[in-house]
C-alpha cells in the first residue's frame, strides 16, 4: 500500500482545501479502497462520474422501483469511492 503517496496526499492544494467532511470524496477512504493505486483512483472516480451522469438522465423518467434501483446502486458505489455525502 501507498498510503501518503496516493492521491489523498500528492494532490496540489489538498491540503489547503478544508477538512475532509468538507471534501465531495474522502480522498483517504479512495486512496485505501484502491491500494493507493493512482491510475486506479482515476479509473474508478470516471466509472462514478460515468454512473453519476447516467443515472441523472435516467431517473427523471424512471418509475418508483427503477428510482429506487438506480439510487440504490448510486448510494453503494458512492460509498465505495468515499462521497458519502452523496450516499446519505
Amino acid at each position: 500500500m501507498r498510503g501518503e503517496s496516493g492521491i489523498a496526499f500528492s494532490m496540489p492544494g489538498g491540503d489547503a482545501s478544508g477538512t475532509v467532511g468538507a471534501r465531495p470524496v474522502d480522498l483517504g477512504h479512495l486512496a485505501r479502497q484502491t491500494m493507493g493505486d493512482r491510475d486506479l483512483e482515476r479509473e474508478v472516480l470516471a466509472l462514478f462520474v460515468h454512473q453519476s451522469l447516467s443515472v441523472r438522465d435516467q431517473i427523471a423518467d424512471a418509475d418508483a422501483r427503477q428510482r429506487v434501483l438506480l439510487a440504490h446502486g448510486l448510494k453503494g458505489s458512492a460509498r465505495g469511492i468515499g462521497a458519502f455525502a452523496v450516499a446519505d
